[in-house]
C-alpha cells in the first residue's frame, strides 16, 4: 500500500526527516509516536504532498506507484486522506455540498460520471447513522462553530463518503472529550477494511485504547527509531519518551 524510503524533507531550509522508512500493508493499522518536534506532522503533510515541504531525497510509494511529484489533489485522488489537527472553517459551504463536491471532483479525475443524486443522498445517509451525525448537522457550514469534537467528527465522515485506500488522522484525539473520542474511534474502526490502510498519528495511549494499532513507531529527530506492537505505546505511556532517546544515544 505505502511504502516510504530514505525519505528527507525540509521546511524553509530546516531539515525536519532524516531518513524515514516505512512500509503499511494493506488491511493494517499503524501509529505513529514521539515527542514534539520529531516529525510526524511532517511526515503526515509530506505524504499528502503539502507544497511547503521540500522533498530533497527518498521516495514515496502508493500501491508501487510513486507518487512524490503529484499535487495535493492527484494523491488525493489516488485514495490518500488527511486529517487535519486545526480543520478551516469555509462560511457559506455546507458539510453536505462540501463532500458532494469532493466526490465528484475524485470521480472526475478517474474519468467517472457524477455521482446520482439518489445514490449520493442514499451514501450521505448511511454513513452519517454509521458515525452518529445528526442529519441537521449536514447543513451546517463547513466547521464554522464546530466544537472540537464535531470538526473530528466531520473528518472522520469525510474519510467515510470519500473511501480512501490510505486514511493519515494527524492527532485526531487532540481537544476530544472522552464520549468524543469514542465516536470518532468507533468511526475509525467501522471504516477499517482489508482494502484500505490507516496511520493513526497521536501522542497519547488513550486514542490506542479504542483504535488498537498493528504496529506502533516511535519517530524521534526524524526518523523512526523503535516499531513494535501495541505494548510498545504502554511502554512509552509509562516511561515517557526519555528512555527511548537514552538508547538511541547509547
Amino acid at each position: 500500500m505505502l511504502k516510504i524510503e530514505n525519505l528527507h524533507a525540509e521546511v524553509e531550509d530546516k531539515s525536519i526527516l532524516k531518513g524515514l522508512n516505512l512500509e503499511v500493508k494493506a488491511g493494517e493499522v499503524h501509529a505513529i509516536m514521539g515527542p514534539n518536534g520529531a516529525g510526524k506532522s511532517t511526515m503526515a503533510s509530506v505524504i499528502a504532498g503539502k507544497e511547503e515541504y521540500e522533498v530533497t531525497d527518498g521516495n514515496i510509494e502508493l500501491n508501487g506507484e510513486d507518487i512524490s511529484e503529484l499535487s495535493p489533489d492527484e494523491r488525493a485522488h489516488k485514495g490518500v486522506f488527511l486529517s487535519f489537527q486545526y480543520p478551516v472553517e469555509i462560511p457559506g459551504v455546507t458539510v453536505t455540498n462540501f463532500i458532494k463536491t469532493a466526490i465528484n471532483e475524485s470521480r472526475k479525475a478517474q474519468g467517472l460520471e457524477e455521482m446520482p443524486a439518489k445514490e449520493m443522498l442514499q451514501k450521505i445517509r448511511e454513513k452519517s447513522e454509521l458515525l452518529e451525525i445528526d442529519r441537521k448537522f449536514l447543513s451546517r457550514s463547513l466547521n464554522e462553530g464546530f466544537s472540537g469534537g464535531e470538526k473530528k467528527r466531520n473528518e472522520i465522515f469525510q474519510m467515510a463518503m470519500l473511501e480512501p485506500k490510505l486514511a493519515i488522522l494527524d492527532e485526531t484525539d487532540s481537544g476530544l472529550d472522552i464520549d468524543a473520542l469514542r465516536i470518532v474511534a468507533n468511526g475509525v474502526n467501522k471504516l477499517k477494511s482489508k482494502d484500505n490502510a490507516v496511520v493513526v498519528i497521536t501522542h497519547y495511549q488513550r486514542l490506542l485504547d479504542y483504535i488498537v494499532p498493528d504496529y506502533v513507531h516511535i519517530l524521534h529527530d526524524g526518523k523512526i527509531v523503535k516499531t513494535g506492537d501495541a505494548s510498545l505505546a504502554l511502554k512509552l505511556e509509562e516511561k515517557g519518551y526519555d528512555w527511548i532517546k537514552e538508547e538511541v544515544n547509547s
